[in-house]
């Protein structure tokens, strides 16, 4: 899938742009603070109707305007066209258009331009919570599986009336609990399986880049623990029902899987270097990228990489450099407070490219 067109408004501190990239390279140049990030998340929008940043999408609203728009005109890996539309005014419910025509549901656009955002905040996986984990399993799984999205929807829905039920004073009617808790069950078992097909399948991927990336000087695994590895997970929920109640939430389930990150056999949090963890993660990115190249036919995703080379040595540049120059990947966004690191990678042969230089919100093509 190819971006060939963007155009913004009043997105962040965009107020104003329309852009056409490079099938390949494209490279956003300035200062930090200047707008680099809002307009890759700007494409991320128009390919997950939200943004990679927060759930509020009135405040991408520039201040002091009523709405934003953010349009994007692509073509796919067959030469046919596709034309996104994403917009809100304040107030009002955000509209999402393919090709003119709105969504009766957002799911139904998720999948449809596969994409991989690897930016600063992705430490949090290795360094916040289990929630961070899952949401990187959620966010590739539902961009191949529309059946994944529906089964977290009823799942997440379930829990949260569960979980009002269990804070109330009163005792929970207790067939309401159970139909709850069957909900949770079901469709928690269906995510557990594809969760767990997902990371065995990436495993091996991830460990191939990480080691191309650090030049096989570390060994890294990944753990999916789930409390579905207990038995079925209906048994699991409502052996604890009175222990819920007592705490008010909801103890068991999908909602707390985690991944357990290793490095060297200890946990990456507490052992890696900030140039390991980096490695960590962009190793994850990595391989999620490939992990869809190969699970959604014939679409290729974009890339997204913001500000990736900081807390890395030479050589693991050196290695990144490699990777992203090579005709494995399609069109890449790849932002920079220099230009060394993008020039070494434009150096690595004749590849089509495009320079941008951001200023406050302002974007133009180097000439």
């Amino acid at each position: 899938m190819i971006l060939q067109q963007l155009s913004i408004f009043n997105f962040k501190n965009i107020q104003a742009a329309t852009l056409s990239f490079s099938p390949k390279i494209n490279c956003l140049i300035g200062d930090n603070g200047v707008g680099k990030t809002n307009l890759l998340d700007a494409i991320y929008y128009l390919s997950f109707c939200r943004s990679a940043f927060t759930t509020m999408d009135s405040s991408l609203i520039t201040h002091g305007q009523d709405f934003f728009v953010v349009e994007g005109d692509y073509v796919t890996e067959q030469e046919s066209h596709e034309q996104i539309y994403c917009g809100m005014k304040r107030g009002v419910k955000k509209q999402v258009k393919r090709n003119k025509k709105t969504y009766k549901r957002l799911s139904e656009h998720i999948g449809l331009i596969p994409i991989v955002f690897v930016s600063p905040s992705d430490s949090q996986l290795i360094d916040g919570g289990s929630e961070e984990r899952r949401r990187l399993m959620d966010t590739v799984i539902a961009q191949y599986d529309s059946s994944y999205i529906d089964a977290l929807a009823t799942y997440n829905k379930a829990l949260q009336q569960r979980n009002v039920l269990l804070k109330q004073e009163e005792e929970p009617d207790e067939a309401l609990m159970d139909v709850l808790e069957l909900q949770m069950a079901r469709s928690g078992e269906l995510i557990y399986e594809k969760r767990d097909a997902f990371v065995r399948e990436m495993i091996p991927v991830f460990q191939e880049v990480y080691h191309h990336i650090s030049q096989e000087r570390e060994q890294v695994t990944l753990t999916y623990v789930s409390h579905c590895q207990r038995g079925p997970l209906l048994d699991i929920i409502r052996r604890d029902r009175m222990k819920d109640r007592v705490v008010g939430y909801s103890l068991h389930g999908i909602h707390r899987d985690d991944l357990e990150m290793m490095l060297g056999g200890y946990p990456v949090k507490r052992e890696g270097s900030q140039g390991q963890n980096k490695t960590f993660v962009l190793a994850l990115k990595f391989a999620q990228f490939r992990f869809l190249q190969r699970t959604i036919s014939h679409t290729i995703p974009i890339l997204l990489l913001d500000d990736i080379f900081d807390k890395l040595d030479a050589s693991r540049v050196e290695q990144i450099v490699q990777l992203v120059a090579g005709n494995d990947y399609g069109q890449i966004f790849i932002t920079d407070t220099n230009r060394d690191h993008l020039d070494l990678i434009l150096r690595r042969g004749n590849i089509p490219h495009r320079i941008f230089i951001v200023d406050s919100g302002d974007i133009k093509v180097e000439s």
